[in-house]
């Protein structure tokens, strides 16, 4: 009996389950939730935080058909959306909110293919999928902290900024008192840079109302001259700084779009600013407004020195700056104009050349 004892420890049947006893507890005492199928998606394993989660018991999820407990629950059915329903948009990369812990709890859900390849052939194969849910409640809880003092913040400096701009005007008002050359300079000096930070305020004010999805809208049937005409007040004194033209070419009749009239005003306002920043002196921008089906499309071109083929989606993410870009934006304006316009139903892209300009475009619904 030693001597079998003996031969039973050496042989890898002892080994592969040893082995098998060191990843099983390897993953029950992970922190994220584990579940395992195989490629018949009979459920091989779960750890405890998965049935902790579920709460179901081991009998009740080990050894079953993932659809048929998936039916029974509905943090399964949630968890194995991708798998279930391949072609119904899975939205994985968004947190998933669970009353967890005693409170809500956000988690981030990921579905691993696992694929060996058999001894002697060159061939992967397909064996079945882990799926894994990721506790990401402390990250989500300092992003919403961030995210709330940054808007505490903003809201604070905006009235003692405006202040501040009120005071400047005064002060270049010749009633109150005549300056020289210098203290205009100066007052001149001072007033862009009030009117940066108060521009830097609000746009952090947006992106926060972005991040918090709490967008708040004011949808009515707009012109579309009334959104263009406010955009080209907005950037004239730019646009004549610059010695810069905006052309507008436009479908005849009048357009009516179903929109919030600031936000998408203040969509093409941005569009038009960043054009003109790169815009060289003495040239045009073209303003384009076209009707497609049940939308009216607002595009942007300039010829400025256009986009790298590796920035045109880097663009929109927030706080991005290109490499040597000119001017001080704080990298948001295409963050909250996508932001805002997503929020109404439409979309925001960019086709440019390198060298050769750029053309942004937003859609928004037309008015029935």
């Amino acid at each position: 009996m030693a001597e079998k004892l003996q031969e039973y420890s050496d042989s890898k049947l002892d080994k592969i389950l040893k082995g098998k006893k060191r990843i099983e507890a390897l993953i029950n005492n992970m922190h994220d939730a584990v579940i395992g199928i195989n490629e018949k998606r009979k459920v091989l394993f779960a750890n405890d935080e998965a049935l902790k989660l579920t709460g179901l018991k081991r009998e009740d999820l080990v050894g079953r058909n993932i659809q048929d407990v998936a039916v029974q629950n509905d943090l399964v059915r949630l968890m194995a959306q991708a798998i279930l329903q391949p072609a119904v948009t899975d939205d994985g990369h968004l947190p998933v909110k669970i009353y967890a812990d005693q409170k809500e709890s956000y988690f981030e859900k990921e579905i691993v293919d696992i694929n060996i390849t058999p001894t002697g052939e060159t061939d992967a194969q397909f064996i079945g999928q882990v799926i894994i849910l990721k506790n990401i409640t402390p990250f989500k809880e300092l992003d919403i902290a961030k995210t709330n003092f940054i808007a505490t913040v903003s809201h604070e400096l905006k009235t003692p900024i405006a202040s501040i701009k009120m005071g400047l005007q005064l002060l270049g008002n010749e009633q109150v008192g005549t300056l020289n050359k210098e203290q205009l300079s100066l007052l001149e000096g001072i007033s862009e840079d009030a009117g940066r930070l108060l521009k830097i305020t609000g746009e952090l004010l947006n992106i926060t109302q972005a991040e918090s999805g709490m967008i708040q809208l004011t949808m009515v049937a707009t012109p579309v001259d009334e959104i263009i005409h406010y955009a080209l007040q907005a950037t004239k004194v730019a646009a004549d700084q610059n010695q810069v033209r905006i052309q507008v070419s436009a479908d005849r009749g009048s357009l009516t779009v179903m929109a919030d009239k600031d936000k998408s005003a203040w969509v093409l306002t941005n569009l038009l600013s960043n054009a003109i920043r790169y815009t060289h002196s003495n040239d045009v921008i073209q303003l384009g407004i076209e009707q497609k089906e049940h939308q009216v499309v607002f595009s942007v071109k300039d010829n400025g020195p256009g986009i790298a083929p590796q920035f045109l989606e880097k663009i929109f993410d927030r706080y991005f700056r290109m490499p040597n870009e000119k001017g001080g934006g704080t990298g948001l304006g295409l963050t909250i104009a996508r932001e805002f316009v997503e929020a109404q139903g439409g979309s925001l892209s960019v086709g440019s050349v390198l060298g050769a300009g750029s053309c942004f475009s937003f859609t928004l619904n037309r008015a029935e």
